[in-house]
């Protein structure tokens, strides 16, 4: 069996990059649309000033995100054909890093809007704090306690039909 050579891996990098990244476009495009829309509701008159503020700090944030997320589509075209693929993956790395970083704001902070308009103050608080906590644990603590997973496996095992039966 042949090993992936440099400019495969790369090319593979990307392609997982870009799988990566349309499911979290897809999720910060739908939070953003439905941020877009809150302030034309009915009910969004009856909010404080603060509700008022969290509702920015969530829509910037989700703009932010869809900027940073999207990033590397603009960044492919401003660099196709020119043979800087790695230079394009840590590029995209960076932005979808930075894109989740700003969507888990934007998250936490659409819970905490929505939950102290429904809610008292205190568990607003508390609800959204433990949502932030949530995420960061599946988000970051869990991928970056677990990132030397199967590092003393060998790629190949999984391919070979004798590692599935025993033999």
């Amino acid at each position: 069996m042949s090993k992936e050579t440099e400019r495969q891996r790369w090319q593979r990098n990307f392609a997982d990059l870009l799988q990566e990244l349309r499911v979290a476009q897809t999720g910060v495009q739908i939070l953003f649309a439905f941020l877009l829309t809150l302030p034309f509701s009915n009910g969004f008159t009856r909010t404080t000033d603060f509700q008022k503020d969290v509702y920015v700090v969530s829509l910037l944030a989700a703009a932010a995100a869809t900027a940073l997320i999207i990033s590397p589509v603009a960044f492919h075209r401003a660099l196709f054909r020119q043979g800087r693929k790695p230079e394009l993956v840590r590029f995209a790395h960076r932005m979808a890093s930075g894109g989740l970083a700003f969507m888990l704001v934007s998250m936490v902070s659409a819970v905490l809007l929505i939950t102290d308009f429904v809610l008292d103050r205190p568990l607003a608080f508390v609800l959204s704090a433990l949502t932030a906590l949530w995420f960061l644990g599946f988000w970051a603590l869990l991928p970056f306690a677990r990132r030397n997973w199967g590092e003393d496996d060998i790629d190949d095992e999984d391919d070979d039909p004798r590692t599935l039966t025993g033999d």
